[in-house]
């Protein structure tokens, strides 16, 4: 599937779908720095290349983070949530354990909830703008 601007297009499809996502932390527990999200950011990434989609921009707060993901409709945004929070919560655990172990509680480290919104009647450049204003802890 390549990518032309805005649009996927694939040997039977042309897509525009992207999506934005949110996972707070279990019991919103503040536990993300600059570097534990910089991690974060790149372990989603590399998930999303996996899917074939592509991470157009992440930030974070405390106890959240926010991604805009442009996905191709092949793939199942439950699927690719849970891969997402999955490969994080696992790299997350074991390079940043003395600072997430004081804070999640039974080894989870997301909530098992999140949010997913289609982002076709938003321009995307509000959306993006919305994530990059996030306050990132220091």
């Amino acid at each position: 599937m390549t990518s032309e601007g805005e649009y996927r297009r694939g040997r039977h499809v042309v897509s525009a779908m992207h999506v934005h996502l949110v996972f707070v932390t279990k019991y919103r527990r503040g536990v993300f720095n600059d570097e534990m999200l910089t991690a974060c950011e790149n372990a989603m990434c590399k998930v999303c290349e996996d899917f074939e989609a592509e991470l157009k921009e992440f930030n974070g707060e405390a106890d959240h983070v926010h991604l805009l993901v442009h996905y191709p409709p092949k793939v199942a945004v439950s699927a690719l949530v849970n891969s997402l929070k999955g490969v994080s919560s696992r790299i997350l655990r074991r390079d940043f354990t003395g600072r997430v172990n004081r804070a999640i509680v039974h080894g989870h480290f997301w909530s098992p909830s999140y949010f997913a919104a289609s982002c076709g009647g938003a321009p995307l450049t509000v959306v993006k703008q919305y994530i990059e204003q996030q306050r990132r802890p220091l």
